[in-house]
């Protein structure tokens, strides 16, 4: 049985990439590599406490947008980093600053964890939880649900990620 109140305020993702912790860290902290899976907007980080977090808009957002009759701004996500343990474990604040329908809705906190996998040398563990307390409309996105029209949310990205890092290309190469 699924408590929907703990499915809308936190959400747990789980993956196992064959690659190293620094590998993955790279994929999700580095511009270079975070553009190349999942939505393949660029995300930059200052990796230290207090520093910030931004993901910019690609042109094909741009283009689906304006085609779809409304605007993405430029800066499509933001946040502060809470703690920074490369390359082990990042915390921290996440906003969608993309979608009207999130407007309003607080900061959310995202947690990765990188582990080594105790079952298999070489692979790693990546979860991530994502805690959307007061961000229902946030929640219904990340989750990927059919009816949110926000395409694949974190499973989409995971799975891009983990096929990026064990072959070199991703969903749309």
């Amino acid at each position: 049985m699924t408590d929907t109140t703990t499915a809308l305020t936190t959400q747990v993702y789980r993956v196992w990439i064959k690659a190293t912790p620094e590998r993955i860290w790279a994929a999700i902290t580095d511009p270079e590599w975070n553009s190349r899976y999942a939505y393949q907007a660029p995300s930059y980080f200052e990796l230290r406490k207090g520093g910030s977090f931004h993901a910019t808009a690609t042109k094909d957002m741009k283009d689906f947008a304006a085609a779809n009759g409304f605007e993405v701004p430029d800066t499509i996500l933001d946040g502060e980093i809470l703690e920074c343990e490369p390359p082990r474990r990042l915390v921290q604040t996440w906003r969608m600053l993309m979608d009207p329908s999130t407007a309003g809705e607080p900061f959310t906190t995202l947690t990765y964890e990188i582990e080594d996998a105790k079952m298999q040398p070489g692979v790693s563990k990546l979860t991530i939880t994502h805690q959307l307390a007061g961000a229902p409309n946030t929640a219904a996105m990340v989750a990927g649900t059919e009816d949110s029209g926000a395409g694949g949310g974190w499973a989409w990205i995971l799975s891009d990620l983990k096929t990026l890092l064990e072959t070199g290309k991703n969903f749309v190469e």
